[in-house]
Formats: C-alpha cells, sequence, structure tokens
C-alpha cells in the first residue's frame, strides 16, 4: 500500500483503492476511475508564510478561488511553493500530493462543493482512495467553505 493508505487505516477512514496507469490529465484520471471530473478531488498546496502552508481540496471541475481562500484565512498573499518545496513540505511529489499520509499535517480546507463519494489521490501516480467526503473532512479536521470557482 502507500502513506496514504496507512495514514487512512490509522484515522480509520473506509476507501477503496482504485490503481491505473500514469495519467496525462485529470480528466483522464476520471476516465480511468470510472467518476466524473467532479468527483475526483485535486489536493494543492499553499503557502502563507515561510514554514506555514495549506492543504486545499478543490472539486476537479473548479480551480481555487485565490481571494475567497485569502479572505478566509485573513492574509494578503498566498503563493504555490515550487515542486521541490512541495515535496520538502508534504513528501509527495506533484500529481500525487494528499493531506493523507503527509510528512507534516497542514491544515485543510475543503470546498463546501465536496460532498458525497469521492476520489482522492492516493499518494503516488495512478493511484486513487475513493471514500466519503464527510468522512474525510471529519478525520482531517478540514474547514469546510467556499473557496472555488469554475475556470
Amino acid at each position: 500500500m502507500t502513506k496514504a493508505t496507512d495514514a487512512a487505516d490509522q484515522l480509520g477512514l473506509s476507501y477503496e483503492v482504485t490503481r491505473h496507469g500514469r495519467v496525462n490529465s485529470l480528466e483522464e484520471a476520471a476516465a480511468a476511475r470510472g467518476i466524473e471530473p467532479a468527483r475526483l478531488i485535486k489536493t494543492i498546496v499553499v503557502r502563507l508564510a515561510d514554514d506555514d502552508y495549506r492543504f486545499v481540496l478543490v472539486p476537479g471541475d473548479r480551480e481555487i478561488a485565490w481571494p475567497k481562500l485569502r479572505a478566509l484565512l485573513g492574509v494578503n498573499r498566498i503563493s504555490m511553493p515550487d515542486k521541490d518545496t512541495a515535496f520538502d513540505v508534504t513528501g509527495y511529489v506533484r500529481g500525487t500530493i494528499t493531506p493523507l499520509g503527509s510528512t507534516h499535517a497542514w491544515p485543510v480546507i475543503a470546498d463546501e462543493r465536496i460532498t458525497g463519494t469521492i476520489s482522492i489521490g492516493g499518494g503516488d501516480h495512478g493511484v486513487g482512495m475513493t471514500v466519503n467526503a464527510e468522512d474525510l473532512a471529519k478525520v482531517l479536521n478540514a474547514t469546510v467553505a467556499d473557496v472555488t470557482d469554475m475556470p
């Protein structure tokens, strides 16, 4: 299994693993997992300041609404770390980042549209975890808020 599945087990989170080959887009990943893109959840790591990061869970058909996220966090500036920094603060390479099993338990913000059965990254390329969104938010102690817009 992966660090993510180990973490889910420790948290008591029920999940089902889906394995597929490498994909080149979110749409390909959703098709490989047999779900619509809105049900495939992207985990985006954002930086508020040096050594202060957040995981933001975003439905696959949406993007972060930066003004909404800044307002929620009460900050004027948020950035996305480069790939090396993202790896250093999560233990995952881009495209595999998940709050489950991260090397640091950064706070999680989940968009309020993430509900029902979803698929989140399983911590490795081609690995997804199907989970209940509400259960995931609960075990991660996520802040649930409106933080996305349509592209």
